[in-house]
Order: structure tokens, then sequence, then C-alpha cells
């Protein structure tokens, strides 16, 4: 199977490298990136290309990787569709509501299995046992879901492209529609109106590092292309912290927190129903169901697994490349994830960061007026 990538930072070596490793008969043909930092994870004998058009068509790839920065996801799709090779694009998929719907329609004529995407998220062990218990708790009713991330990856953020909304598509797009996906997953509807708040407190000169210890915290994630070396002074215009409110078409609401500069890291999740609840925690790792009456349904312990495959996305990167290995060798015919559901996370995002903007609430009920014209969830 012929690989070729666009971008080759740390998130797209570490995936590949898992593919090849998954898939010995993976051989890559080629890449794109005019900073190749991370060739080595794939091999410094890759082939190098100036252009992603000749790289496609003269290496006539089975898979083609769309590895990077946001901004560019949209024009590396395109040739790729173009070119009738099969994609595998990291999330978000595109930043703007203007590219969501251009590649909707795109979509529409090549078809949404052309594109496979990488929220991760939706691979994950803990997903796997809560969409196991899920019918049993009722209509889902509520929910309350956070991400907070240590300062030493909030600093990564001010620091590295991600913290131009340009680039990234901003902080609630970029790192938190994994999150948004799958509680659009569990309410199995669509978000119908957003409210959400939200600002830049923590990463401003007043609190730089006064101490060799903290700063060298704020600089243990290496950022390469279009950083600068200062997150307290940087020029970044992304949030640092930011609450979220969602309405779902079936009446669930969604309380939402996002904060980069949490020292005790969490990633949890509390899903209600109307027959019992489900919480449990990314970072902490554990799951837990009950019941009404006060019973457990279902409890975990992830705490336990593999240290070898915990080491990225609680041991989801793994679990994503196994189900994405068979369903290219064909023994599977679905994925838990689209780039359907992609679209539509990002879409969410991006209606609350024009409720923090504008102030007041945003209705969705146009969007996906618009973006239903192109048939995608027939």
């Amino acid at each position: 199977m012929k690989v070729v990538t666009a971008g080759i930072g740390l998130r797209a070596g570490h995936v590949l490298s898992i593919l090849k490793e998954t898939m010995p008969e993976v051989e890559f043909v080629g890449f794109y990136d005019p900073q190749p930092t991370y060739l080595s994870m794939i091999g410094n004998d890759v082939p190098q290309f100036d252009d992603v058009s000749k790289m496609l068509e003269q290496t006539k790839p089975d898979l083609f990787f769309v590895g990077s920065p946001n901004s560019f996801h949209l024009e590396h799709i395109k040739l790729g569709l173009d070119a009738g090779v099969r994609i595998f694009t990291e999330k978000p998929v595109v930043t703007t509501k203007a590219d969501t719907m251009e590649l909707a329609e795109l979509l529409s004529k090549h078809g949404t299995d052309k594109v496979m995407v990488g929220l991760v998220l939706r691979y994950s062990q803990h997903m796997v046992d809560l969409r196991a218990v899920l019918d049993q708790i009722g209509p889902i009713t509520s929910l309350e879901a956070n991400e907070h991330i240590g300062p030493y990856h909030g600093a990564f953020f001010m620091r590295d492209w991600r913290r131009m909304i340009e680039w990234s598509g901003g902080f609630m797009l970029e790192k938190c529609c994994h999150d948004l996906d799958i509680y659009n997953m569990v309410t199995r509807s669509r978000p119908a109106r957003v409210a959400s708040f939200g600002g830049r407190k923590s990463f401003v000169p007043e609190f730089a590092p006064t101490s060799n210890t903290e700063n060298e915290i704020m600089h243990r994630k290496t950022s390469v292309w279009n950083s600068v070396p200062d997150a307290f002074h940087s020029d970044g215009d992304i949030i640092d912290y930011q609450t979220a409110l969602v309405q779902y078409d079936s009446g669930a609401s969604l309380a939402f927190h996002t904060n980069l500069n949490v020292p005790d890291e969490q990633r949890r999740f509390c899903v209600m129903g109307t027959l019992g609840m489900i919480e449990g925690d990314f970072v902490r790792g554990y799951l837990k169901a009950t019941a009404r009456d006060g019973s457990i349904i279902a409890e975990h312990d992830y705490t336990k697994g593999d240290p070898a495959k915990m080491s990225a996305h609680y041991g989801a990167d793994h679990m994503m490349v196994a189900d994405i290995a068979a369903f290219l060798r064909g023994e599977t015919e679905t994925l838990p994830v689209g780039v359907v559901d992609a679209l539509e996370a990002g879409l969410l995002a991006m209606a609350l960061d024009e409720a923090r903007v504008n102030g007041g609430s945003v209705d969705l009920t146009e969007t996906w007026k618009e973006f239903d014209k192109w048939g995608l969830r027939a």
C-alpha cells in the first residue's frame, strides 16, 4: 500500500509510524513539507516533493495523509479528491464555514467515503464502552464536560502556529472538536442553539514566569513552524478559557468548559439520562455508568493499560489506526466516525466562537439548511 503525506510534523509522524507498525505492507512513497522536522519517524529516505499535485500524480498513492496546518487542509483535500485518492485528514477538517460548505459540495460529488478523519476520541476505549451502555440510561437530558490542559500544553498553543485563528480556526475548533463530536454522538442529534463566553487572562505579560522552573515548563512542548518564543508576550489571538452552552435538537443541553492553564489536567464528561448517568474522565482513566436505582451498570479502570500504547490520546491512537487498517484491508465496512460528523462538529465550534465574539446566542437552523442541501446525511 503506497502512502504519501502533506505535512510531516509530530502528529503526522506519530500516526503514520503506528500505521506502518500495524500494516507492514505500507510503503511511504512521498512527502510534501517545506520544514520536515519529523521525517525520521517515517524514514529519512522518503522522497520529497515541492508540489502536492505533482506528488499525487507521480506516486499514484493508495492513501493520502493530510497532516498540514489546518488552514491548508481544504486545498490539499481538494487535490486528493481530484486525483481520485483515498484521504485521511487530521482534524479539524477545515477552518471556516465557507470552507465547510465548499467541501460539502465536493463530497456530494466524490462521495463521503473518500475521506477519513482523525477524530481520535471516537475510537477510544472510553467511547467503545460508553456506546455499549448508552441505551441503558434512557434519552439524554443534559451533559456537562470539560477539557482542561496543563500550563505546558497551553503555552505550546500560545507559541505554536495554532495561536493564530487564521491558521488554526481557533482553540475551540482546533482542540475541542474531538469533544464536541462525541457529545453530538451521545445526544444523537445536532446542536440547535449555542452561547459562549471566554477570553484570555492567563497567558498575558502580567503572569509571565518568574522562575526558571516555571519557564522550563512553558517550553516543555516543542513548536516548530511559525512559532514564537514567548507564550506570555505572544501575538496569538486564541482564547485561554471558554465556557460553552449548547441546546440540541433532541432537547438535551450541554455545558462545556475549557481552560489552557490547569495544573491538574481533566477531560471529564458526565452524561445524564432519564434512567441513569455515565461519568468518565479520559485523563484520569475511568468510566462509570449508574442506573436510576443506584445499581452499577458498568465500571472501568483504564489506568492499567499497556504503557507503550497509552502515550497519546489515552491509547486511542493505536485503536484508531487498527480500525483504519481493518477498513483499508476491507475487513470492515464502517468506521466509528466519518467526515460528515467532523464537519458538523466543526460548524458547532465555529458557532460557539461566533457567539463568544458577538455576544448573545447563535441559532444554527440556517446553517444546517445550507449544509443539508448537499445531501450528505441522506
